[in-house]
């Protein structure tokens, strides 16, 4: 094909990238239950970590965007990484859930956001005829990581106890993680010092055009339906008497759902187009909760996080790409970097919100109702994507 031969090389090294990011975030639901009981904390305050955190990467996500733009993502990805070990290392010695908000919530959360834009905004412009593939390869890191790294950390505490095995994690990071980033660096013309600025649209020029504030809005109702399983899935199993370590494989099983989803929607979606299939998507995520709120065993959950997962892989596989046909590769990483701020307050409302409801209706029942409304009406304007769409440059 037309692309470079070092573009795979990005594709790869962008997935291992997003592998360990997602894999530490996602590993919340390992250590959730060491949380609650070491800090006697109900599952709102511990809710909120995971808020915290995703709710610092999304909205830092842009600035991580505009110092790749500036300086290149492998020194921006490197310096993430190094926060995220710092931060679960820092974690290891806490003793309240306050530090646990700083150094977890804060400390993560800055590390991801300095990580995920600019390591999967840093593929779309190597590519041209097969950017969905390579964008679908790319972010099944996500769910990779997912799959692995939290089955990996509760296997670590139940050996090693939950401080050792937060530390054992950051080791990993610092070491993967490094060598990960190192991979990446700008496409040939994609801009930079000394180097005239690739086609496409300005941030300011985007942040004009009726299609991003469109996949804005889908974004921001999206958000509470993506985030809420993986921070409260697994203690719906629990309440269920369902093991635990079963109960956080649901996330590995949420992951196993990514990835195929991902290898499978880019391809899908470069031969229907990539606008209706966010739109597929989108209406897939909503509808997998029902099997979650009447699931009344292991057999149902796992069903449910399996489908919840190829909903959800796709849907941030296509948005980064969908991105780069609108807007070019000009300003691309600060694009879907401000893109993903409408996540923000989702990720921080959703799993907190849904824990307190929990705590006090002893049910998860009305948040997930309202969860497949809220997809409903994303699903509606994602809709608005769909056909040709007006150039932001």
């Amino acid at each position: 094909m037309n692309e470079p031969r070092y573009a795979w090389v990005i594709v790869w090294g962008a997935f291992f990238n997003l592998a360990i990011i997602f894999g530490v975030s996602y590993s919340f639901a390992s250590f959730f239950e060491s949380f609650a009981a070491e800090f006697s904390a109900q599952r709102a305050d511990v809710a909120l970590v995971f808020g915290i955190s995703g709710l610092i990467y999304f909205t830092l996500g842009a600035f991580g965007g505009m110092l790749a733009d500036r300086f290149g993502p492998r020194l921006v990805c490197c310096t993430g990484m190094l926060c995220i070990a710092g931060g679960l290392l820092a974690t290891s010695f806490a003793h309240a859930m306050g530090t646990v908000y700083l150094t977890y919530g804060a400390g993560i959360g800055v590390g991801i956001a300095l990580v995920y834009t600019p390591a999967i905004a840093c593929v779309q412009p190597w590519f041209t005829t097969r950017r969905g593939l390579a964008a679908g390869i790319a972010s099944a890191g996500v769910g990779a990581g997912t799959l692995i790294i939290p089955l990996l950390a509760t296997s670590a505490i139940h050996w090693l106890q939950w401080r050792d095995a937060m530390r054992a994690v950051a080791l990993g990071v610092l070491v993967i993680g490094l060598c990960a980033a190192g991979l990446l660096k700008r496409a040939p013309g994609a801009g930079g010092s000394g180097s005239a600025p690739p086609p496409g649209a300005s941030l300011r020029e985007a942040m004009r055009s009726r299609s991003f504030w469109w996949m804005y809005v889908a974004a921001v109702l999206a958000a509470p339906t993506m985030f809420i399983p993986f921070a409260h899935a697994s203690a719906a199993a629990r309440d269920l008497g369902i093991d635990d370590a079963r109960a956080v494989g649901l996330v590995g099983l949420i992951g196993i759902g990514s990835l195929v989803s991902r290898f499978a929607i880019g391809t899908l979606a470069d031969r229907i187009g990539r606008s209706l299939t966010l739109v597929l998507m989108q209406g897939s995520m909503g509808a997998s909760l029902l099997l979650w709120n009447w699931a009344d065993g292991y057999t149902a959950l796992a069903l449910f996080a399996l489908w919840f997962g190829v909903s959800y892989g796709g849907i941030v596989s296509l948005m980064p790409t969908i991105c780069m046909d609108l807007f070019g590769g000009r300003a691309v990483s600060s694009i879907i970097g401000t893109l993903y701020t409408g996540a923000a307050l989702g990720n921080l409302l959703g799993p907190v919100v849904a824990g307190a409801v929990f705590d006090r209706t002893g049910s998860y029942g009305l948040v997930i109702w309202s969860c497949i409304a809220l997809s409903a009406l994303a699903t509606v304007a994602s809709a608005r994507l769909v056909g040709p769409q007006p150039k932001a440059y």
